[in-house]
């Protein structure tokens, strides 16, 4: 039991290890002089699909697309969890069948949530 324990300790410290080195190292290599900072002010303008922008460069989107990828994380963690449950149905039972009956009617009230507030509606 304590093996599985050490896997996922294992596997924590490495995500850690990974995410600290990736934000130190750019800094460290720039401290050292091996990544060039060069600074002008062709590099510092706006550029952006290769054409020089015309009018505001700030442009807000649609918060919209916000509430329509969050529904999409919803039913798609959905599919994630519903997935490893159906290839093994037989062994865990009726009481992981009313986990997951469960499960689904939250996130079902969630979409209908989204649906009365016509989250879901294209403006």
């Amino acid at each position: 039991m304590l093996a599985n324990y050490g896997t996922i300790a294992l596997f924590f410290i490495v995500i850690l290890l990974f995410s600290l080195v990736m934000v130190i190292l750019p800094v460290i290599l720039k401290y050292l002089k091996i990544v060039p900072s060069n600074p002008n002010p062709v590099k510092n303008s706006i550029f952006e699909c290769g054409v020089e922008t015309i009018g505001k460069t700030w442009v807000q989107f649609n918060f919209h697309y916000y509430f329509y990828a969050l529904v999409f994380l919803a039913l798609d963690v959905l599919v994630v969890f519903l997935y490893p449950w159906a290839v093994h149905l037989k062994q865990l039972g009726t009481f992981s069948l009313y986990i997951v009956i469960i499960y689904v009617f939250i996130v079902f009230v969630g979409y209908l949530y989204a649906w009365k507030k016509k989250v879901l509606e294209w403006k």
